[in-house]
């Protein structure tokens, strides 16, 4: 048995990935100021967010660079829904700052309502308005005019929904009903698109396609968006960056290859699907472990002992070479 490709892991705190303009990760020296994104669509700093007097958020910070789409992915209660209420003006943060394209809707003296902050919301459960055809749900937030008609047609257009303008949205699929929301989030050509685990309420069979939809819609608008869920292969189907929260931190921030390949703890790991564990020495550049001596990449201020990640598709069997006589 030959692994395909180890990592090494010890402990569970939170480094940096080594991706991305900015990981999240508080203190991170690999990231200092002068390398964020010079002009990010949402950049949050170090906001915290209590209920109660019990932490939900504490210090996290996220910057998703224009025509990304991004991901919170965690446990639940992890924080991420109350994180994403935040960047939408539902909830206020206790500490910390927030601007969207530039201009801060949250900081110290300043909150900005969400009905000013150009931010298209994709609820749960999609919250269509029943009395309202397909076509009246999209342009609901339009201004009255003939260009109205044009951007619903787009909208649909581009959500695969052309032609459905006159249905009652009763008549529609769950995920059908799921792209008129996405299609009226994105009707006004908002700042910022944010959707709060779109896909769950849909039948798990139907959930890959939706899905492969949403974001076909996403990029063809050209749309910046963060998405919450709660399912890791929806997070690693969709995104360019993902954030994984656990106990109210961003652990990790990078793409979705790096995260897979390279977690920062044997929990991380774990999360983003199954792994086995075996221990190891590392020696130089190289792990020594019961199952032979590998080669380890870029491991950073680390040596002694470890802890080897072995992904079930990293791990090739081979059949024992016959020996002739």
């Amino acid at each position: 048995m030959v692994p395909h490709l180890g990592r090494r892991l010890r402990g569970g705190s939170a480094v940096c990935a080594g991706a991305g303009p900015r990981c999240g990760v508080a203190g991170c020296s690999a990231h200092p100021e002068s390398g964020r994104i010079v002009d990010p669509t949402l950049d949050v700093r170090s906001i915290s967010k209590s209920f109660g007097g019990a932490p939900i958020v504490d210090q996290v910070s996220l910057t998703v660079a224009p025509g990304q789409i991004a991901v919170i992915v965690g446990p639940s209660g992890s924080g991420k829904t109350t994180v994403l209420r935040c960047i939408a003006g539902f909830e206020r943060p206790d500490t910390g700052e927030i601007s969207i394209d530039g201009a801060p809707v949250v900081e110290s003296g300043l909150f900005v309502a969400p009905e000013n902050r150009h931010v298209g919301y994709v609820p749960q459960e999609g919250a269509l308005f029943p009395h309202l055809s397909v076509a009246g749900n999209i342009g609901f937030g339009l201004p009255r005019g003939g260009m109205r008609s044009k951007r619903v047609a787009e909208c649909l257009e581009l959500v695969g929904l052309a032609g459905l303008g006159d249905r009652r949205v009763d008549e529609l699929s769950g995920g059908q009903q799921q792209r008129v929301a996405l299609a009226r989030a994105l009707a006004p050509r908002p700042r910022l698109v944010v959707m709060d685990e779109p896909f769950s309420a849909l039948d798990a069979a139907l959930r890959p396609a939706i899905c492969a939809d949403v974001v076909s819609a996403l990029r063809g608008d050209a749309a910046t968006a963060v998405i919450v869920t709660h399912d890791r292969d929806e997070a690693l189907a969709v995104a360019d960056l993902i954030a994984v929260m656990m106990d109210g931190k961003i652990v990790q921030c990078a793409d979705p290859v790096t995260l897979h390949r390279e977690p920062v703890s044997e929990r991380v790991a774990s999360f983003l699907g199954e792994v086995d564990v075996t221990t190891g020495r590392l020696v130089g550049q190289e792990v020594i472990t019961p199952l032979g001596t590998f080669r380890a990449e870029s491991h950073g201020p680390i040596s002694g002992e470890v802890d080897v990640i072995l992904r079930r598709g990293q791990v090739r069997v081979y059949p024992e070479p016959v020996t002739r006589a």
